[in-house]
């Protein structure tokens, strides 16, 4: 079967490796649909992920169809439709590190468990939809970390994949109102496609002071401009984003990060303190990683929507390039015939 690898810094192969056999305890699973997310070009930039440098396997937002089942396992059968738990491999992360990568014709899960390593798709759910799963699972662990509560008044700066998977967890939380800043019109008018009830466009319009018509102004002295917000999300991961929340935050908001900062950002604690401000981080799914499964299938023409690029796997140089360059596409995602 073909499989892509990093082979050094910068460089990446299809190579021909044995098709994977299957355990009494494992299924194979034929991948159909898998995405490309910013860190495989952090991982090929790099040359690999220790302890594999020169030899990783990438991929790991993965949909496909089972095409073999293990005597032990059960609930699972020939022909189902599943995404996969990177993260519940036995031989390390899949597609980050360990032994297997999803970008491959087929992917071998060992100890497959439905609900654990493994869940069901129903069958009219395309599969480049499905394979948002992983990354949606993301979003709603950035979402389930912040605590929304039903009236609360968000913004997400940031409309790129993670950014609008938790638009669309806030309003399924019962946000009363959920902004999106970003300076790429199209991912603005996306934004509003998947359910934003406003967009800010950070080139022309001033944030804080547009958050304020759209939230009130909560600011505790005379001239002084504090917006109504009661949750922030940094999905974007520039440092002008966490000084812009600073300054604006009310007392008492909150500030989910879950964007990846690749500098050190200076924050004034003392600007902030008295404001009672709650900073929360959010990385990976630790358990939502097939919480948000469900919500795909019942919406997954709103989920379609951050379906920027279908690319066949035969150009997958293409593929990479696009998923790479920033600003050319919003979510890339690789097809397998």
């Amino acid at each position: 079967m073909r499989s892509l690898v990093v082979t050094g810094p910068g460089t990446v192969e299809v190579q021909n490796v044995p098709r994977p056999s299957v355990g009494d305890d494992d299924i194979l699973v034929r991948i159909r649909a898998c995405g490309l997310c910013g860190s495989d070009g952090f991982y090929i930039a790099r040359g690999g992920i220790p302890p594999r440098e020169g030899a990783t396997p990438l991929g790991h937002e993965a949909a496909g169809e089972v095409v073999e089942v293990g005597t032990r396992v059960t609930g699972i059968a020939v022909g189902a439709h599943v995404v996969v738990n990177p993260m519940a491999a036995p031989s390390g992360i899949i597609g980050n590190g360990g032994a297997t990568g999803a970008l491959s014709d087929y992917l071998l899960i060992e100890q497959a468990e439905l609900g654990v390593s493994v869940a069901l798709v129903p069958e009219h759910v395309p599969f480049a939809v499905a394979a948002l799963n992983e990354p949606m699972a993301v979003a709603r662990h950035a979402v389930n970390r912040v605590d929304p509560r039903p009236g609360d008044r968000v913004v997400i700066f940031g409309a790129g994949p993670i950014g609008l998977g938790a638009a669309i967890s806030f309003r399924l939380r019962g946000a009363e109102s959920v902004v999106v800043v970003d300076l790429i019109p199209e991912r603005l008018e996306t934004a509003l496609q998947v359910g934003a009830d406003a967009v800010i466009d950070s080139r022309t319009e001033d944030i804080v002071a547009r958050l304020a018509e759209l939230h009130g102004n909560a600011a505790r002295r005379p001239g002084e401009v504090r917006p109504g917000t009661d949750i922030y999300l940094d999905a974007a991961g520039a440092p002008v984003v966490i000084q812009t929340i600073l300054s604006a935050v009310k007392r008492g908001a909150k500030v989910g990060i879950v964007a990846v900062h690749k500098k050190p950002v200076e924050v004034d604690f003392g600007a902030i303190l008295n404001n009672e401000v709650s900073i929360i981080t959010a990385s990976g799914y630790p358990t939502e990683i097939f919480e948000v499964t469900d919500d795909i299938a019942e919406n997954w023409e709103r989920y379609a929507l951050l379906v920027s690029d279908e690319i066949p796997f035969d150009e997958i140089d293409r593929a990479i390039e696009l998923a790479t360059t920033p600003g050319a596409a919003d979510k890339v995602v690789v097809t397998f015939d």
